[in-house]
């Protein structure tokens, strides 16, 4: 059974292409466009992996991690690990995003290898060496 990948991007291309990244590699994905979309989403829907935009508007993707833990702690589910991306080279997020424990942190633009390395890891799944 393949693995299930939520992205929350509001950038419609970034989104657009990470869907059609990880789905090449055999992953389910979902997109959302917003914080708000995406708890709605991890509601209805079990991932193995959350991939989220930290600038995003109304809800940014920290305050997203956090209710989205919020939500599967007090529905007894089983917390998903999240895999932080962003186009700012802004140290203060990347500090809240590593103080909040995401397992892993990545720099847009990011090469496609880059991407499906840290989504491996993250999952757990085997990396061959290059």
């Amino acid at each position: 059974m393949p693995k299930s990948i939520l992205v929350i991007d509001d950038e419609e291309l970034v989104a657009k292409s990470l869907l059609k990244l990880l789905s090449s590699e055999g992953y389910k994905v979902t997109i959302v466009r917003s914080g708000l979309e995406a708890l709605e989403e991890v509601r209805e829907t079990d991932f193995n992996l959350i991939i989220v935009d930290i600038r995003m508007p109304m809800l940014d993707g920290i305050e997203t991690i956090k209710r989205i833990r919020s939500y599967l702690k007090t529905a007894n589910k089983k917390l998903v690990p999240e895999l932080a991306i962003t186009a700012y080279a802004d140290r203060d997020k990347y500090e809240e995003a590593r103080g909040a424990r995401v397992a892993d942190y990545l720099f847009k633009p990011f090469e496609n290898a880059e991407l499906l390395h840290a989504v491996r890891k993250v999952l757990g799944e085997f990396i061959p060496e290059a």
